[in-house]
């Protein structure tokens, strides 16, 4: 796309909506967000599809005088939309819905083996094969003459009515993609499920303008293109892509949000058999259609249940001082959480979590409480980096890059990487951007990440050493 326009981003995180404004170089002009509200229909829980598109209308008018050249969706890989020429034929499912034991049971049943796929068995609807199973039975009229896209598409026929499925979106513990052989899964064919989906796009593809309605309505040029797009994670991934290309060594990315999910650009092949399924690892489909090795758990939220502070909505950087402070006290007492407070997530999904050596003052000790549980992140990512395999560099981007007890802390546990965070803190955004320009750089580089001081070796092997590690 030639010109010297703008491009706008739209990402619909799980936690999270966030609209960018982006020059072609790669310079923010402006960011929006909206943190995402669960729906309940019919007793189910279900994403904000029509809230998230109000809010998505009402931004871009504030863009009007901006010459956008594209605009780029974004969005996490556990939802898909049901549509027919009107839109949407029913909500879609919020994947921390609970699905119905019975289904659960029959559905697992039906499920392709991990070698296939590299998609693990998930909880509640996070593996989106079994979101589609439990609405071909709640909606089954409906899913037989509906056209399915991923949740990152839909918001590309929102933006357009270009109809499109993209693989990053596919490939995300889906249960429906064999990513060694670029093709739907065995279960997704004979369910017919792939013949459902709409065709196959690049994420780089132009699936269409501009809707003449949200033109008009937001001011935007009716000649704006709007590409496919891909999933959150793998947006981040192409900002990776970059900091690999640059270094011309392999590299791995630890996003933080909700999720906390490493994935690794190898610099050579792997075998999907070599991940451990019980310990959620999995294989992700980068926007190149190539497998990558990735290991995830829930630290975003784990880290908010014991800091009772909403991350989406405060700033965490003004109380870095006092937190590394609380460090060295938190070191030589032993003082740790032991995994998981996620249940059924992460390398360790069924452990138990529990404070060891919790000083009897612990109710006042608010900053070491945040520094402790900052620890623990640090312990489950080293843990979920050895198991893909990670090594050489690491960049870590998202909102929890900014939490220095962490970033340091696994600096710390692990000397031979260098780790790197990103200044800009918008990866995701600026990765989908790549879609536009490769060559793109980051504005502002990179800072590499000073290890923490004290004795982490010796904590972390009393750490694992209260740890029983899944079979």
């Amino acid at each position: 796309m030639a010109g010297s326009g703008t491009f706008i981003v739209v990402d619909i995180g799980k936690t999270l909506s966030k609209l960018t404004l982006w020059t072609r170089d790669g310079r923010m002009i402006d960011r929006q967000v909206r943190p995402n509200m669960p729906c309940e229909v019919d007793g189910v829980r279900c994403l904000d599809a029509a809230g998230i598109g109000q809010w998505l209308r009402a931004t871009l008018r504030g863009w009007s005088g901006h010459p956008v050249e594209a605009l780029i969706p974004v969005a996490h890989g556990a939802g898909f939309a049901a549509l027919d020429e009107d839109g949407l034929l029913f909500p879609p499912l919020d994947y921390e819905q609970q699905v119905p034991a019975d289904v659960i049971a029959a559905y697992r049943k039906e499920r392709d083996r991990f070698v296939l796929t590299g998609s693990p068995a998930l909880p509640d609807g996070l593996n989106l094969g079994a979101q589609v199973y439990w609405m071909a039975q709640r909606h089954p009229e409906a899913m037989e003459r509906a056209i399915l896209v991923p949740w990152a598409q839909y918001w590309a026929w929102f933006l357009s009515g270009g109809l499109a499925s993209e693989v990053t979106s596919l490939g995300c513990h889906t249960d429906l993609w064999c990513p060694a052989d670029a093709r739907f899964s065995p279960m997704a064919e004979r369910f017919g499920w792939a013949e459902r989906f709409a065709p196959l796009a690049k994420a780089s593809d132009v699936v269409g303008t501009l809707r003449p309605e949200i033109a008009a309505e937001t001011g935007l040029p009716a000649s704006a293109k709007v590409l496919a797009g891909l999933h959150d994670s793998n947006a981040a991934l192409l900002a990776a892509r970059g900091f690999a290309e640059i270094a011309r060594q392999e590299a791995t990315i630890l996003s933080t949000g909700t999720w906390f999910i490493a994935m690794r650009l190898a610099a050579e092949p792997f075998a999907i058999s070599s991940l451990p399924e019980a310990r959620d690892t999995l294989v992700n489909v980068d926007a190149y259609g190539w497998p990558v090795p990735s290991a995830r758990f829930m630290g975003g939220r784990e880290i908010e249940s014991i800091i009772q502070i909403d991350t989406r909505r405060v700033d965490i950087r003004p109380d870095q001082p006092k937190l590394m402070e609380a460090v060295p006290a938190l070191l030589e007492r032993g003082t740790m959480m032991l995994p998981t407070l996620a249940p059924g997530f992460g390398p360790f999904p069924d452990g138990k979590a529990e404070w060891m050596n919790k000083p009897e003052e612990w109710a006042g000790t608010w900053y070491a409480r945040r520094a402790a549980i900052c620890l623990y992140a640090a312990m489950v990512a080293d843990t979920s980096l050895d198991l893909i395999g990670s090594k050489e560099r690491l960049l870590i981007e998202g909102r929890f890059a900014d939490a220095e007890v962490f970033v340091r802390a696994l600096a710390a546990l692990r000397p031979e990487t260098q780790v790197y965070v990103a200044n800009a803190h918008n990866d995701v955004s600026f990765g989908a951007l790549r879609l536009i320009n490769p060559l793109l750089q980051a504005q502002g580089g990179l800072r590499r990440v000073e290890p923490l001081e004290g004795d982490l070796d010796t904590y972390r092997a009393k750490w694992r050493e209260h740890l029983r590690e899944p079979a």
